[in-house]
């Protein structure tokens, strides 16, 4: 369905326009191409991590990451070591990086509303060394997907304070949400009970974490 709107913006001028105006000087400055003390806290403080990609049709992925606080590791100024974790085996992120090495991410902390961006280039490294520092559960990482940092900024609270996310009065307000398990019977045209497929998903949760 073709859907027609009053304007499309074309322009960086006109984006302006209607905007307002320019960042204010401090915006503006705020990027830097390294990750320094303040962001080297937060990113200590983070268990949740989101990973955007680009793959070699174009298409656009975004993949989300999370273990204990602290476990994406800052190995300098400009490296940053993100260990992987068992999932789907679909791979986007890192299939993705083989063909584009350009990622973005967001780290987010629990109850703090503003977050940090980081962008770069990234590679999939095997380090056993490395590897052993990150183990979880006894558990290491197979895989580690290593950025090599080229800008960092830390993002105001607004869209967190607008969203309600991290407020507990917010949350029963949510819409009906469907299950996992709604999901994929659906997305993927499974034949199986909606009881099998939880069960499933439950499983893996027990089993498969680590």
């Amino acid at each position: 369905m073709a859907h027609t709107f009053d304007e499309t913006i074309t322009s960086r001028e006109r984006l302006r326009e209607v905007i307002g105006g320019q960042p204010s000087q401090s915006s503006a400055d705020k990027a830097i191409d390294r990750i320094d003390e303040a962001c080297a806290r937060f990113i200590a403080a983070a268990p949740f991590v989101l990973i955007a990609t680009r793959g070699e049709d174009g298409g656009m992925d975004i993949s989300p990451k999370g273990d204990p606080a602290g476990f994406v590791r800052v190995l300098d100024e400009r490296t940053l070591a993100i260990p992987d974790r068992p999932g789907n085996r679909r791979l986007d992120t890192f299939e993705n990086v083989l063909d584009n090495p350009q990622v973005g991410l967001i780290f987010l902390v629990p109850g703090v509303t503003h977050t940090l961006r980081v962008s770069g280039t990234a590679r999939i490294v095997s380090d056993p060394a490395l590897a052993e520092t990150m183990r979880v559960k006894r558990h290491a990482p197979s895989l580690i997907l290593v950025v090599d940092v080229q800008e960092a900024f830390m993002h105001c609270a607004k869209c967190m304070m607008r969203s309600g996310l991290w407020d507990p009065d917010a949350w029963d307000r949510q819409p009906d949400v469907p299950t996992l398990g709604e999901a994929i019977i659906a997305h993927a045209k499974l034949t199986d009970s909606l009881r099998e497929v939880e069960d499933r998903i439950s499983d893996s949760y027990r089993t498969k974490m680590y």
